[in-house]
């Protein structure tokens, strides 16, 4: 029988049942522009050009370009603003970040065998903050149509009644749990009251205006560690290897609030509001190669290759829903419970990158990288798992084959530099809607105070997506221009 219910269980329950979705393997599979001033003020082309902390990130061979020791260390401040669009109602929502996203140090060692071919070693270790996942996004809006008792619906489908009102949440595996939550908050009912219904449908009987609200709230980072080597030969070639250690500290915290907007019809539940936190954590590996080759004194060309990352992560999910009747009655459910899921495995893309740069004697100089990414060899692992067999084979159909064009100039005016850059990414989506393409422009200085250098850089980048709110039933979502302003500050110091 279905009953009134405030559950006041508190701890953990551990689960092997999966709630991952495909925004959580494009998390650690898009790379943001991150980095040295000089690096984000020529929009990262730095794949051919090298002597800079960041360019490892594009090709490792870079390191061997330096010809004194260097540390550097980056203080950037992010700032996004979230423009939301949820069937004509417009709202912003915006976000400021300080932080300090770099800092790392290259140790050239220089051949005493002047009779050797190779001609310098070198050494360097580069901590960047390769994602800061602080964000806010906030929608509302009036939606003719849907519900979220599709969400539940969707659940429920299939689950034995007597599943539901037998067990506690804690006891149940994820698509179980979605239902029990519906369930006991009166979204939704059996069609027939005996223990083997499967059958459900909603507590909403009729069609309505629904206002509904959806806030997200994220926080954290995904940071990289690199341990690079590389060498030159003959002054001609330089080649490099990096190792890499991957962080990752993710917090979502997400609230949606519906209310019916049917003046002259009494409906069984008038608001729900439904909270989801969503706390994910882990490390991976990956690791890169790359050459750079003197084509003559003033053309470069670079080559770099960048694994897969293996990613293990872990999650743990704590969910609350609170509705309210025609009556004034509220319902709480609250298990006071946070999943802890089974660790699980994600596989990011591997990544090619081809360069080109023209250095004009000592005034500047021009680069370009192109880069390509097939999105769609993500994968969550095990394979053999029944929900992430799943979920890969959507990741393959919906995912797509990228390209990445990165483009950067540098002038000099004696000890002052001027640099600029523009960047274009294709939409890691075939239908280009769910995220759509970047673009991005980027501009700064630098000056060479002798042993001492500061570099100063603005990034701007713009991307739209249209994410439903919810992974399955309730797919409606809000269109979402993103823009992201960055200022970075960067000190280097030669030793």
């Amino acid at each position: 029988m279905k009953k009134y219910i405030l559950v006041l269980l508190t701890g953990f329950s551990f689960t092997a049942a999966q709630s991952q979705e495909i925004r959580d393997a494009l998390r650690y599979s898009q790379d943001n522009l991150n980095g040295t001033a000089r690096y984000r003020a020529m929009s990262g082309a730095f794949g051919a050009l090298g002597a800079d902390l960041s360019s490892l990130n594009v090709n490792p061979a870079g390191s061997a370009v330096f010809i004194n020791n260097q540390v550097a260390v980056t203080l950037s401040n992010f700032n996004t603003q979230n423009n939301s669009d949820y069937f004509g109602s417009q709202k912003t929502e915006k976000n400021n970040n300080l932080d300090i996203n770099q800092a790392g140090g290259v140790f050239v060692f220089n051949n005493q065998d002047k009779k050797s071919d190779w001609k310098k070693f070198t050494f360097g270790v580069n901590y960047e903050n390769a994602n800061n996942f602080k964000n806010a996004v906030y929608s509302e809006g009036t939606n003719p149509n849907n519900s979220i008792d599709a969400y539940f619906l969707s659940f429920a489908n299939g689950v034995p009644l007597g599943v539901l009102e037998s067990n506690q949440y804690r006891d149940l595996v994820n698509k179980e749990q979605q239902a029990f939550l519906g369930y006991n908050a009166y979204i939704i009912n059996p069609k027939d009251k005996v223990v083997d219904n499967t059958v459900y449908e909603s507590a909403v009987q009729q069609k309505a205006n629904y206002y509904q609200q959806n806030a997200v709230r994220t926080e954290g980072y995904n940071s990289k560690l690199s341990f690079n080597a590389a060498t030159t030969y003959k002054d001609k070639l330089y080649i490099g290897l990096n190792l890499n250690s991957h962080f990752t500290d993710y917090r979502r915290y997400s609230s949606f609030h519906e209310e019916k907007k049917l003046p002259t019809v009494v409906l069984p539940i008038q608001k729900v509001s439904f909270d989801n936190d969503l706390y994910t954590y882990g490390a991976g590996f990956s690791f890169q190669l790359g050459a750079i080759a003197k084509v003559t004194n003033a053309l470069r060309a670079g080559l770099a290759y960048e694994s897969a990352t293996w990613y293990r992560l872990n999650d743990e999910l704590t969910q609350k829903i609170t509705s309210i009747t025609e009556s004034g009655k509220q319902n709480v459910v609250n298990p006071r419970i946070t999943n802890v899921y089974a660790p699980y495995k994600i596989k990011t893309p591997s990544k090619l990158t081809g360069s080109l740069a023209y250095v004009f004697d000592k005034k500047g100089l021009v680069s370009i990288d192109y880069a390509i990414k097939n999105y769609s060899n993500t994968q969550f692992k095990p394979e053999n798992d029944n929900y992430f067999g799943k979920l890969n084979q959507s990741m393959r159909t919906d995912l797509a084959n990228t390209s990445e064009i990165r483009v950067g100039a540098e002038y000099k005016i004696k000890l002052l530099r001027l640099r600029a850059g523009y960047r274009y990414e294709q939409s890691p989506y075939k239908d280009k809607a769910t995220i759509g393409d970047l673009n991005g422009y980027s501009g700064g200085l630098g000056y060479n105070f002798g042993a001492t250098k500061v570099d100063l850089s603005y990034a701007y980048a713009k991307r739209a997506s249209e994410e439903g709110f919810f992974s399955q039933g309730f797919t409606d979502g809000a269109k979402i221009n993103a823009v992201t302003n960055t200022v970075s500050l960067t000190f280097l110091f030669e030793l």
